[in-house]
């Protein structure tokens, strides 16, 4: 037995999974003992209590009266319409700079080049400060609201839509911050992605008669994705945690909503636990949905 490596592996295992439930019973009792000299009690009980405040944007019904519980709902809603509509956007901005990179006309290249070198390397909540203070409040009143094809009216209230529906300037701001920002970084994953598939692919495509446009289209880019998935997987990531910045121009996301409870219960810890549970759940679906899809477009080896 003892010279059996299979037994090795199995009780170093366990012997790992006692010291982490060891730890993990060592920190919960300093953890309640803590919180009993303090005077406090562990629990969620206050998500079913009035929460009374007001949310300014939100798409499902929602009023001060409602629990604190229902507010948070309100926030996870939010906070996950800004995530999908920012994962497409910087996506698809992301795609179309980073094939701009390889253009062979010199302006739209260096262009692109100039977009993803400032985008980079200026920090995303000055560039979410920036687009707040320096442009959208700084746009005209209601009455003088800028015309866009006759349909929507833009002003520093936000964006008006038919049927009465309004983008406010802080979801806009969070939107296009997002966007241009995840999609800088996006972009030199697709130049990178294109340039490793292999110069013969380029050739043979050419060769059979196919457009610029149907080269990538067809050939080049179903290729470079088997590249381009894992490190877009992280960047998806990003724009999903980058989301919490949004307290940062007032809009109210979860981490926002959340800090509200906070301040108003006082229960910090099971806040933050509610936070952490969010986006990790958050992160570990979206991490999963692109892993599965990798895992479809991969080479299967013999």
């Amino acid at each position: 037995m003892w010279n059996n490596s299979r037994f090795w592996r199995w009780f170093g295992q366990i012997l790992l999974i006692l010291l982490v439930v060891i730890v993990g019973i060592f920190l919960w009792a300093n953890f309640t003992e803590n919180l009993r000299q303090l005077g406090l009690q562990f629990g969620f009980d206050f998500l079913n209590l009035q929460a009374g405040f007001d949310i300014g944007e939100r798409i499902v019904n929602y009023k001060s009266t409602d629990t604190f519980a229902a507010a948070l709902f309100v926030g996870l809603i939010n906070t996950l319409r800004v995530m999908a509509i920012g994962l497409v956007s910087a996506s698809i901005v992301g795609i179309i700079v980073g094939v701009a990179r390889l253009s062979d006309n010199w302006l739209i290249r260096n262009l692109a080049m100039i977009y993803v070198e400032i985008l980079r390397n200026t920090p995303l909540l000055l560039q979410l400060l920036f687009w707040y203070f320096a442009f959208f409040l700084k746009l005209p009143q209601p009455g003088n609201a800028i015309s866009l094809f006759g349909i929507f009216a833009l002003s520093n209230r936000g964006l008006q839509l038919p049927g009465r529906i309004a983008l406010y300037p802080e979801f806009l701001t969070l939107i296009l911050g997002l966007t241009l920002y995840t999609a800088a970084f996006i972009a030199e994953i697709i130049r990178g992605g294109i340039q490793a598939v292999p110069k013969g692919q380029w050739e043979a495509a050419r060769s059979l008669g196919l457009k610029p446009f149907q080269v990538m289209q067809l050939v080049i880019f179903p290729q470079a994705l088997r590249v381009i998935i894992p490190p877009l997987t992280s960047q998806y990531l990003n724009l999903a945690k980058n989301s919490s910045l949004a307290i940062a121009i007032g809009f109210p996301d979860i981490y926002a909503i959340a800090s509200t409870t906070n301040n108003i219960t006082g229960r910090a810890v099971e806040v933050i636990l509610i936070i952490i549970i969010t986006y990790l759940t958050i992160s570990l679906s979206i991490s999963l949905l692109l892993n599965l899809y990798n895992s479809r477009i991969k080479i299967k080896e013999r």
